[in-house]
C-alpha cells in the first residue's frame, strides 16, 4: 500500500480505479477516462493532486535564492499572488524539476513540486541555501483541487464564501490569492480555465463534496495526462529530466537571460549550448496513419537522423493519434515513426495541440 492523500476515502466510494503513482494511491479513473477528458473540455472536472509537494520559502533571502535556484526571474514578479512557471536546474543544464513559484510578498514565496521527485527536489534545493536567509518549509497539512474546465471557475465560485468570491472576482491567469482558508490560483495542467485550490486537509473532504454538489466531475490521472498531452504541456520524467536541456524540451520561454549578471544554476551550461547550437528540436505529431504513438517509439527523419518520442496516445478531442517528441533540428513538415515494425506518416507541428476545447494547427 503506497501513501494516501486525505481524499482517498472519498476515491474508494466513488469507486475509482486505484493505481501506484509515485509511491501515492491515486485515482486512475472513476469508470471512463474518455467521458472524464470530455467533461473537462466542454464542462468542468476536479483532480485530487494532493500527492504533489506545497513548500513556503520564508526569509528575507527569499527573493536572491530563487533568482539563483531559478532559470526564470522571479523579480518579473511586482505584484503579492503572481505566479511563475520555471524549471529548475542543474549545473549541466538539465531539468532537476519544473514547478510553480507564488509571490506572497518580499519574505514569502510558495512553490508546488512534482510528487515523483520530492525527495531529490527537497534535497537538492535545501543544498543551495548556504549563503542565503531563507527557510523552506514543507506544508504536509495542505491538500490541493485543481478544478479545470470552460465551466470550472463558474462553478467552483458557487461554492467558495462572498469573500472568496469577491477576492476572485478580478483574478488574473497565473495568479493567486488566500481568502478566508483557501489558497486560490487561476492555473492548472489540462489547457483550460480554473483554479488550483490549496486548502487545509481538515477542510479538503467538505470542498470536494461542496464541488460534487455542484456537478464538478471527478478525474482520475488518465484524463490528467491526455488532457495536458493536448495542451502540449511537458510532463517531467517524459518530456524534460535532469539529463535534457530545457533548450532541447520545448521550455527556452522559461529562461530569463536578463540581467546577465543574474548567475542562476545551470546558466554557463545552458549559454554553451547556445553558443554551440542546439541539435534538437522539441515538436508536435499527429498520426496521418493508423496506429498509436507512444513514448520512447524512433522518430525517422529522411536524409537528415533519428529522433524519439517523449510522450504520445490518443487525443480524444482530435480523435487521432498525437505526440511530443525531440528530432533532429532539421525536421521538415512530415516524418515517419516505427510502430511495431511498421514506419507510419506522421504530421510535424507545433504545440499545443488544443486550446479552449479546439484543434490549434491547420
Amino acid at each position: 500500500m503506497g501513501k494516501q492523500t486525505t481524499l482517498y476515502p472519498e476515491h474508494v466510494q466513488l469507486n475509482a480505479k486505484i493505481v501506484d503513482f509515485a509511491g501515492w494511491d491515486m485515482p486512475l479513473n472513476y469508470g471512463s477516462q474518455l467521458e472524464e477528458h470530455h467533461k473537462v473540455r466542454s464542462d468542468a472536472g476536479m483532480f485530487d493532486v494532493s500527492h504533489m509537494t506545497v513548500v513556503d520559502l520564508l526569509g528575507p533571502g527569499a527573493r536572491d535564492y530563487l533568482r539563483h535556484l531559478l532559470a526564470n526571474d522571479v523579480d518579473k514578479m511586482q505584484t503579492a499572488g503572481k505566479a511563475m512557471y520555471s524549471c529548475m536546474l542543474n549545473e549541466d543544464g538539465g531539468v532537476v524539476d519544473d514547478l510553480i513559484v507564488y509571490f506572497m510578498d518580499v519574505n514569502h514565496y510558495r512553490v508546488v513540486l512534482n510528487a515523483g521527485t520530492h525527495d531529490k527536489d527537497l534535497a537538492w534545493m535545501n543544498q543551495q541555501t548556504n549563503g542565503f536567509s531563507v527557510g523552506l518549509h514543507e506544508r504536509h497539512e495542505m491538500a490541493i483541487i485543481a478544478v479545470q474546465g470552460p465551466n470550472a471557475r463558474d462553478k467552483a465560485n458557487r461554492v467558495f464564501t462572498p469573500e472568496q468570491q469577491a477576492a476572485v472576482a478580478d483574478m488574473k491567469p497565473f495568479s493567486a490569492v488566500e481568502s478566508d482558508g483557501l489558497f486560490i490560483a487561476r492555473t492548472g495542467y489540462t489547457g483550460e480555465d480554473g483554479y488550483e485550490i490549496i486548502v487545509h486537509n481538515d477542510k479538503v473532504i467538505a470542498l470536494w463534496q461542496a464541488l460534487l454538489n455542484e456537478g464538478v466531475a471527478p478525474c482520475g490521472l488518465g484524463a490528467r495526462d491526455t488532457l495536458r498531452l493536448e495542451a502540449g504541456m511537458n510532463l517531467y520524467g517524459s518530456d524534460m529530466d535532469d539529463s535534457t536541456s530545457p533548450l532541447s524540451s520545448g521550455l527556452g520561454w522559461t529562461i530569463t537571460w536578463e540581467p546577465q549578471d543574474r548567475l542562476f544554476i545551470g546558466r554557463a551550461a545552458l549559454e554553451l549550448q547556445k553558443q554551440r547550437g542546439v541539435d534538437r528540436r522539441f515538436v508536435g505529431l499527429v498520426l496521418e496513419d493508423r496506429g498509436v504513438l507512444r513514448a520512447h517509439q524512433k522518430v525517422i527523419v529522411e536524409g537528415i537522423g533519428e529522433g524519439e518520442i517523449t510522450s504520445g496516445g490518443f487525443s480524444p478531442t482530435l480523435e487521432c493519434s498525437i505526440a511530443l517528441a525531440r528530432v533532429p533540428k532539421g525536421i521538415g513538415e512530415h516524418c515517419t515513426v516505427e510502430v511495431r515494425g511498421k514506419q507510419l506518416r506522421a504530421r510535424v507541428v507545433k504545440p499545443p495541440f488544443v486550446r479552449n476545447g479546439k484543434k490549434v494547427f491547420e
